[in-house]
């Protein structure tokens, strides 16, 4: 049968007038065997997301819902599956890639001011002619100061594309006009190295503050450095290393290791396991190795201290560590946003998993371990740590070692109270000590030209009176009454680091905290013994 031509038009008419009508009919009070060929979880969830979207009473804005659900999800999983919303996940992976596109200073905003602290070294910004005590008013032409500038907001102008410019308007001073320059965006090392230098004439120091892309190539250069200057002992420092990639640690456990001894393995939920063993590469398989720990150390960092402990290699010191066995694999979801998922658990050589114990999901009692493990003592005494007979193991040469919670170290250092208190870490966190050494250096710059890190280091003091004029500073911005006499010497050292990260950067800041550090210290007679016992 043939259609008339004439009547097409009315034919296809009809069935848009009957498709608006059926589908109307079709609202969400229908059953789900009408809406959807199937009844599987992805089909609720995404029903109950249409349901909101077309039929709840006020409008909604259900990617902020989403968001919620994917967190509720992550919550009954485990502590450490993690939602990375799309507005974080370029800062997030800009941290664990190890550098980022920018202009290289490192700023804080004062009084209302973009307030350059420190440019990068070798940066595009210290290039550009920048110095620190800088205030960048303009960007292209556009006032990027007051109230209503976010450090994001302030962020999001000043980045761009690689080897894009861009002309900033400077205030400095003692200088009668603004400054101009052009700034040529590069890409701008994220450290994870924050020091390296020798303790003593055959042993070395590195601190490794996360384990990122960049990372091993910084560990290594700094680690041949060291070598040239003759380091045959290495206190690597890991303590408040909350981990980063496992690859990384793998990388930098093998230069310790000799060839073919295993680092660790994985094992995933349909129990497939994956082995890593040690190569020929490793620099340093000769020397002795010292890792310390404290109770912030985790992943990654104990994934290094405990394969080094289970190959009967070097000596673990500190405290017990974090706890955290569980390996996160990165996946995108789409729309800018990823989820970091649990995807297997790992084990030190011996079979151990260092993982603590938790109940499904997130819950305070997991993140409220420190305080626990706190009270109980354990900070201040070994014999406080209780570990069940079943998760004993034995290395090759007999030495005994536990699973069930962190990696328990060879040599035990207590936890000083009077160098790590809550008092500290506030001021710390809340960076008043970062503020203040700033407010002080900028009255008069000229005082620390020609100083050199070394002469800064051996012999600068800071006076009775800036640790008072701080404790002022404090006081007006809490509005309280805050006294330092009970920690009086480390209020000072804090200040002397701050002061001395500032000018020189985080290696000479380092050296100053580390001095009278029990940990450090213990390692430092550690290796003297070694050295004894060679000499006979």
């Amino acid at each position: 049968m043939t259609i008339d031509k004439k009547y097409i038009p009315l034919i296809v008419g009809v069935a848009i007038a009957a498709g608006v009508f059926i589908g109307g009919q079709l609202n969400f009070e229908d059953t789900s065997d009408r809406l959807f060929t199937s009844n599987s979880k992805k089909d609720k969830l995404n029903r109950l997301i249409d349901y909101i979207d077309y039929e709840y009473v006020d409008d909604v804005n259900t990617d902020s819902i989403v968001d919620v659900t994917v967190n509720g999800i992550l919550d009954n999983l485990d502590p450490h599956s993690t939602y990375i919303p799309k507005s974080e996940l370029e800062r997030v992976t800009n941290n664990m890639k190890g550098d980022f596109v920018g202009l290289g200073v490192n700023f804080y905003t004062y009084n209302d001011t973009i307030t350059v602290i420190r440019t990068v070294e070798g940066g595009p910004s210290e290039k550009a002619g920048i110095k620190a005590g800088d205030r960048i008013l303009m960007a292209d032409g556009d006032s990027i100061f007051g109230k209503e500038w976010s450090n994001a907001d302030i962020i999001q102008k000043l980045k761009g594309e690689k080897g894009s410019k861009v002309k900033l308007s400077v205030y400095r001073k003692g200088e009668d006009k603004l400054l101009e320059f052009k700034v040529k965006r590069d890409v701008v090392p994220i450290k994870s190295v924050d020091a390296a230098y020798m303790l003593t004439d055959n042993l070395g120091y590195i601190k490794i503050n996360r384990f990122a892309e960049s990372t091993y190539k910084e560990f290594k250069r700094a680690l041949d450095r060291l070598q040239d200057q003759g380091a045959t002992q290495l206190a690597l420092d890991l303590r408040d290393n909350p981990g980063g990639f496992l690859g990384i640690a793998e990388q930098i456990v093998d230069e310790f290791l000799e060839d073919d001894k295993l680092i660790l393995f994985t094992k995933n939920k349909k129990g497939k396991k994956e082995y890593s063993y040690a190569t020929r590469d490793g620099d340093f398989e000769e020397g002795e190795i010292y890792i310390m720990i404290n109770e912030s150390s985790a992943s990654a960092s104990e994934i290094v201290a405990g394969a080094l402990q289970d190959n009967d290699k070097g000596t673990i010191v500190g405290r017990r560590s974090y706890g955290k066995g569980l390996v996160q694999r990165e996946m995108s979801l789409g729309d800018g946003s990823a989820v970091r998922l649990t995807v297997s658990r790992y084990y030190t050589p011996t079979g151990r998993s260092i993982q603590r114990p938790y109940d499904s999901g997130k819950n305070n009692d997991y993140y409220n371990d420190y305080y626990k493990r706190l009270s109980n003592g354990e900070f201040e005494d070994a014999e406080s740590i209780k570990i069940a007979d079943s998760l004993k193991f034995k290395t090759p040469e007999g030495k005994i070692v536990y699973g069930g919670g962190g990696i328990i170290p060879d040599i035990f250092v207590p936890l000083n109270t009077s160098v790590q208190n809550e008092t500290l870490n506030y001021l710390k966190r809340r960076e008043y000590i970062s503020n203040f050494v700033f407010t002080e250096l900028d009255k008069d710059r000229s005082v620390y030209e020609g100083v050199e890190a070394n002469d800064f280091i051996n012999n600068f003091e800071v006076s009775d009176d800036i640790v008072v004029k701080f404790q002022d500073f404090v006081n007006l911005k809490e509005r309280t009454n805050i006294t330092f006499v009970a920690y009086h010497d480390q209020m000072r050292r804090l200040i002397k680091s701050e002061l001395a990260e500032q000018l020189f950067g985080s290696n000479e800041a380092e050296k100053i905290l580390n001095e009278n550090d029990d940990m450090i210290e213990e390692v430092v007679l550690l290796s003297q013994r070694i050295d004894e016992q060679e000499d006979n």
